[in-house]
């Protein structure tokens, strides 16, 4: 018998610690499932997981590095052993190194590379070949991202990482389908979590980095005093179950995100061009410009230095 994904029972979560899969984990929970919360940090899935059973929701919490193949088997094994096999499977676990791509050194492609796309291939070979032994059907749902079909410079890897989540995800979807087992990629736009933040940026100097992380949060700020949720990992949590309701292929989310999906099909030229305005000058004017209206003013820029890397870290 064919399981319920309109209901599942199980749902494991990757990268749940904290925004759009912290929200997706909330949600399913809400939804009566029980969640396997994972993340490379233990202590941020266990926040998950106390936030779920603190509205009497079931999940538990495990650690896992998505990069590791090995890791996943030793995941997979524990989680088919103590609760089954999973009925749905978010593969959200994803991080983002930009910069100049001759400033990208081997290791950041594989490290960019290793996390977005290879977490995600190790996820759904093992879970996949789960659910296709158990021959009750699935569902997988990968997160990608508006990059997917909507060039940008100084992201060559992210938008290379996440363009790959969707065509692996489309791949899938073909191959699964006689199993019963949907693939569903969702692309969100700009939403409000800390990827950008704990990002890594490459070959460009710390007044740079300053600027756009001052940016990024004074947009967090601002998103955080509005009355609404305009830039809310919810919205990407309701596509995820949206995809799942009406087995959807690719579901962009906000309105940037469907208008690069809509213009990558008819006028791929235009999106394109568009594309050369994502410039982190751009993003300090809007959030200069956003925080005027509530009253509050952007710190000024530190000093220039040297070109260098720059991790930033939670």
């Amino acid at each position: 018998m064919k399981i319920n994904t309109l209901h599942p029972k199980l749902v494991v979560v990757t990268g749940a610690g904290s925004g759009i899969g912290r929200a997706i984990a909330l949600r399913f929970a809400n939804r009566g499932a029980h969640v396997v919360v994972s993340d490379i940090d233990l202590n941020a899935a266990e926040a998950t997981v106390a936030m779920i059973r603190g509205k009497g929701n079931k999940a538990t919490a495990a650690r896992l590095d998505v990069t590791d193949p090995q890791a996943w088997e030793s995941f997979a094994r524990d989680v088919h052993a103590d609760h089954g096999v999973p009925d749905v499977l978010v593969n959200n676990a994803g991080m983002v190194i930009s910069g100049a791509f001759v400033d990208l050194a081997p290791q950041d492609w594989d490290r960019q590379l290793g996390v977005n796309l290879m977490g995600v291939i190790h996820g759904c070979r093992v879970v996949g070949k789960q659910m296709i032994d158990r021959g009750q059907g699935g569902h997988i749902i990968n997160i990608a991202s508006a990059a997917a079909f909507t060039p940008t410079a100084v992201m060559s890897a992210y938008s290379v990482s996440k363009a790959g989540v969707k065509m692996l995800s489309e791949c899938l979807r073909l191959e699964f389908a006689p199993h019963g087992i949907g693939v569903s990629a969702i692309c969100p736009g700009v939403i409000n979590t800390n990827i950008g933040l704990n990002g890594v940026m490459v070959g460009v100097d710390d007044a740079t980095v300053e600027r756009s992380k001052q940016a990024s949060v004074r947009i967090q700020e601002l998103a955080a005093k509005l009355p609404f949720s305009p830039l809310s990992p919810n919205l990407v949590a309701r596509a995820a179950t949206r995809a799942l309701r009406y087995d959807l292929a690719v579901v962009p989310v906000r309105a940037e995100a469907w208008l690069g999906y809509f213009l990558m099909r008819v006028a791929p030229g235009i999106n394109r061009n568009i594309a050369r305005y994502f410039t982190v000058d751009a993003l300090e004017s809007v959030a200069e410009r956003a925080m005027k209206l509530i009253g509050a003013d952007m710190p000024a820029p530190t000093s220039k230095t040297e070109p260098a890397r720059v991790e930033a870290r939670k």
